[in-house]
């Protein structure tokens, strides 16, 4: 993947953001975003192109993977990639990898080509990107940017995009940390919004926002018991903000949340919520996975008619301003779009280069 941007084999034009007054919000959620994948590829499928995309932990890797416009990699990155037995596990634990190989995950699978990563894509579409990650040392939230400001701009080579998506998706005791400018990093939904960042399009001056959430409306985070509480200061003695962090985690996100609920009452904000989470955080099982992301395509051709409406009035001159922005506003056939984000003899290759029989566990 070179750190040289190009534009060669595309229309610089055909890059160009048709929605900009309102923000694209994705929330994390490990492997759920399997689910919330499959809302995210209509969006491309129909060429809806948000100017400003935000996301923490695995709504990072969404963002990044929005901005190259990839629907393979969308859906390849929490499907086909998780049944690979290098992408975490029992094995790869006991081996000291992590639970989940973040070292593969996010850079060993495109430098072997299992997963590569569309970086000249990437890097010159115009849209911006905003991510974040937690300091695991002073409990700092360190923001990443993409096209907003010099200070915040650390997107800007391959290398620091998937250092930095890595950084900030580093779900504890999960996965092993790594270090962005000598400072231990850990998962974004550690810091401001404890999971959802709408604080990243509000500090951009965004009223409006598109929210895809990986948990059921209805959902809000229980309170660390007293017993959980005990082992985690005793596991993690040596990290007082870390430990605070994820004492104080469900209480944040749940008021970050209610602060999404108001702006939605005000009619600010489309909350897209998942109508049944099919699997969990850590599910590494691939005919799960696959179901969740077809779940999650079919509830997004579902969602496209409130999206258009949301970003471009309702009645006809909506669905006019819509085609006018380049919008495909009729749902592809579905079944050939889940096809096409990830063709059967592509994965059929991708066993094949593996060379594993339990590939599929």
């Amino acid at each position: 993947m070179s750190d040289t941007a190009t534009t060669d084999t595309r229309d610089a034009a055909a890059l160009e953001s048709n929605v900009f007054d309102t923000a694209l919000v994705l929330e994390g959620g490990g492997l759920r975003a399997s689910y919330t994948g499959g809302i995210l590829n209509v969006l491309l499928e129909q060429r809806i192109f948000f100017d400003f995309v935000c996301g923490i932990s695995a709504g990072s890797s969404h963002s990044a993977d929005y901005l190259s416009r990839d629907t393979k990699r969308v859906r390849g990155s929490f499907v086909e990639l998780a049944a690979s037995p290098r992408f975490g596990g029992l094995r790869t634990l006991m081996r000291g990898e992590g639970y989940i190989n973040s070292s593969y995950d996010y850079a060993g699978c495109i430098v072997d080509g299992s997963m590569p990563f569309d970086w000249d894509t990437f890097a010159a579409n115009p849209a911006r990107m905003a991510i974040q990650a937690f300091e695991r040392d002073t409990g700092k939230t360190v923001v990443w940017t993409k096209n907003v400001s010099p200070e915040t701009d650390k997107l800007v080579t391959s290398a620091n995009l998937v250092g930095c998506v890595r950084a900030g998706s580093t779900m504890p005791f999960l996965m092993k940390p790594i270090r962005v400018d000598g400072k231990m990093m850990y998962d974004g939904g550690l810091g401001e919004g404890a999971g959802l960042p709408t604080h990243l399009a509000e500090d951009q001056g965004f009223r409006r926002f598109v929210v895809i959430l990986s948990q059921e409306r209805g959902y809000a985070k229980e309170l660390v018991s007293p017993a959980k509480e005990r082992t985690l200061r005793r596991v993690a003695k040596n990290f007082p903000f870390l430990v605070d962090a994820l004492l104080t985690r469900p209480v944040r996100y749940n008021a970050a949340l209610a602060h999404l609920r108001m702006l939605e009452e005000e009619g600010r904000a489309l909350l897209i919520y998942p109508d049944e989470m099919p699997v969990r955080n850590a599910t590494l099982d691939y005919p799960r996975l696959a179901e969740s992301y077809e779940m999650g395509h079919a509830q997004g051709v579902r969602e496209l008619p409130r999206v258009l409406d949301f970003l471009f009035g309702d009645g006809d001159a909506g669905r006019a301003a819509a085609r006018a922005a380049g919008v495909l506003v009729d749902p592809v056939d579905e079944a050939e779009a889940v096809a096409a984000s990830f063709p059967q003899e592509a994965f059929d290759a991708y066993q094949a280069e593996t060379k594993t029989p339990e590939l599929l566990r």
